[in-house]
């Protein structure tokens, strides 16, 4: 985004008219959110690209993860959620950020509850890796004890925003949104990503990529890279086109 201001140039005796525009002090602010059994490393590189863009990043580690790992038996979806609030909080408090301009990069358990946030919290851009879908109920129940065969056979079924509170928020979504999916992915079918696109009815825009030969936790380094430069691709196009002005909303 730029602030625009009209000029009078002076040449000889007379008065031409020019324009300023000049870059706003505010920049973006992106939130990596990562998955179940995950960590902020992997979102930090791809934030360190990212970051050349202009804009503000921030990475963070959930709750029953990394130092806190011994809380992992006993963390909720509810801890999570409050943990991805308060980072996104603690990210639109940095001073140089654009509250009006705040992306979320949310993989697997991240991306559903990224959804969610967007329920909570303003975001403009909304890119899910692989979003994992869970049933609403049993919400204060610890995620590690939710029952992986009933989640791989509710994953299994299409879904519509009525049947779940994610998709639901993904159908009042109104910003632009990016779906990655892998290929050969035993956790999140095509079916949850085909949930989740049908969902997004009000998107400003929507892309939906998938991963060749990709495994959930993209464990091949080809697959890695496939990922960020899809990610850094989209990302710039929605910066660069707020900047000039392709994205009003």
């Amino acid at each position: 985004m730029s602030r625009s201001e009209s000029v009078e140039i002076q040449v000889d005796d007379e008065q031409i008219a020019g324009t300023f525009l000049t870059p706003s002090n505010k920049v973006p602010g992106i939130l990596f959110v990562h998955g179940w059994g995950g960590s902020q490393q992997r979102d930090l590189a791809r934030a360190k690209g990212i970051a050349g863009l202009g804009c503000v990043c921030l990475t963070f580690d959930l709750r029953g993860h990394e130092r806190t790992l011994v809380q992992k038996l006993s963390v909720t979806r509810e801890h999570s959620l409050a943990d991805i609030v308060a980072a996104y909080d603690r990210l639109v408090s940095h001073p140089s950020i654009d509250t009006d301009s705040i992306a979320v990069i949310g993989s697997s358990y991240g991306g559903y509850l990224s959804t969610v946030l967007t329920t909570l919290r303003p975001v403009k851009w909304l890119a899910l890796r692989v979003p994992a879908l869970y049933w609403d109920e049993e919400w204060s129940l610890p995620k590690q004890q939710l029952d992986r065969e009933r989640l791989a056979l509710y994953r299994r079924s299409r879904l519509a925003p009525a049947d779940n509170r994610a998709l639901a928020a993904c159908a009042e979504f109104t910003g632009d949104v990016l779906i990655v999916e892998s290929e050969h992915d035993d956790f999140v079918p095509h079916t949850t990503i085909m949930s989740y696109r049908s969902a997004f009815e009000k998107a400003h825009s929507l892309t939906h990529r998938i991963l060749d030969g990709a495994d959930h936790g993209l464990s091949s380094e080809p697959c890695q890279q496939a990922y960020t430069s899809i990610l850094t691709a989209w990302i710039s196009e929605m910066v660069i086109g707020a900047r000039v002005g392709n994205y009003p909303h």
